[in-house]
């Protein structure tokens, strides 16, 4: 059983023990943990209440946590143990099967401001940029206001099997005019199953064209030289290039600078090569890169006796660009480590489509 919480009032240096009363209803409890999920103990961002499913059910309150994993949150409402649990486990089972854009598009529906994105609400609520996988797994968790043995050893047998359910219950306390609520766990998070794993594709579809590129300006290379003759590169290692060296011609690339933003778009003219052979354009034309004056050196140390460390250069043809200085960035746009890699995120593409004007260039 969970561990009991007994209050005291404390009056004059006496304690006066408080007596647990009726909830007004588990509507209220409801609407509690809507308005806090934080009274759970846990950081949970909401993307769903009263959620409707394909199998006619209706979830009372739907998350995810800092790690894209999906919530379910069913409170008991006087119903038995069986009943309540046999619901989790059906909504689990639609759960499972909601695709990354889906998770998206039950936020959408759900949120009270529109002008607020998914992955904007949660780097506000994590502090991190959302995953770019939802729903890597999703847990089930039973809201009660009342101890129920039977609950606990319905939950004990389903861990057994790799079931992650749990269940958390508040006692509700009256003292005159104030109110309170004291929160218990029914299992300790050890005695609990890992999260099951979904089986829907997690990340949102890729269009097919558009690449995010991260070029670190810096001593290395420059994004003066960039903007001017029309180029990205990455070097200094496999891990860095090999994504790069994989951008195809005709792929429309957003350059983002770390720290500063995303800085200018354009297309895939050529082919990656090392910086020794790169020929890059401008308004003189297709010129050998080495032989111009640049800002950036392009070389790492050891690279004239390891290849693996060379930069490759990739040509572009920019279609707007703008100062580093700035760079849009927003809160919750995707950004990543890896100098090139696909990017299927809508929300980031629907800001830069706005403030590159790309709608005019289509």
């Amino acid at each position: 059983m969970p561990t009991e919480i007994a209050l005291w009032r404390v009056d004059d240096g006496r304690a006066q023990p408080l007596h647990s009363a009726a909830m007004p209803s588990e509507n209220t409890l409801e609407d509690m943990i809507e308005s806090d999920p934080d009274i759970l103990g846990e950081t949970l961002l909401l993307i769903g209440r009263q959620v409707v499913t394909t199998h006619g059910g209706r979830i009372d309150l739907l998350a995810v946590d800092a790690e894209g994993i999906v919530r379910v949150l069913e409170l008991k409402k006087a119903r038995t143990p069986r009943d309540v649990l046999a619901q989790a486990l059906d909504y689990g089972s639609w759960v499972q099967t909601l695709s990354h854009t889906a998770i998206l598009d039950l936020y959408a529906d759900y949120r009270s401001d529109p002008g607020v994105s998914f992955e904007a609400a949660f780097e506000e609520r994590f502090g991190m940029p959302a995953p770019e996988a939802l729903n890597v797994g999703h847990r089930l968790t039973v809201v009660a206001a009342e101890l129920d043995p039977a609950t606990e050893r319905i939950l004990e047998y389903l861990n057994s099997f790799g079931v992650p359910a749990n269940a958390v219950f508040f006692r509700y306390y009256a003292d005159g005019d104030s109110r309170y609520l004291a929160r218990s766990w029914l299992l300790d998070e050890s005695r609990t199953a890992p999260a099951t794993p979904g089986k829907a594709a997690p990340r949102e579809p890729w269009n097919g064209r558009d690449w995010y590129v991260s070029f670190g300006d810096g001593d290395v290379r420059s994004w003066e030289d960039a903007r001017a003759y029309g180029f990205v590169s990455a070097g200094g290692g496999d891990w860095f290039t090999r994504t790069l060296r994989g951008l195809p011609v005709g792929a429309r690339v957003f350059a983002y600078i770390p720290g500063e933003g995303y800085v200018g778009v354009g297309e895939v003219t050529g082919p990656a090569t090392p910086f020794a052979d790169a020929r890059i354009g401008g308004e003189e034309g297709d010129r050998v890169m080495s032989a111009l004056e640049l800002v950036g050196t392009y070389r790492h140390s050891g690279d004239d006796s390891d290849p693996s460390l060379v930069e490759y250069v990739v040509p572009v043809r920019w279609i707007r660009t703008r100062e580093r200085s700035k760079g849009i960035k927003k809160t919750g746009m995707f950004a990543n480590q890896n100098s090139a890699c696909k990017l299927r995120n809508t929300a980031t593409l629907d800001i830069l489509t706005r403030e590159f004007d790309l709608e005019s260039t289509d």
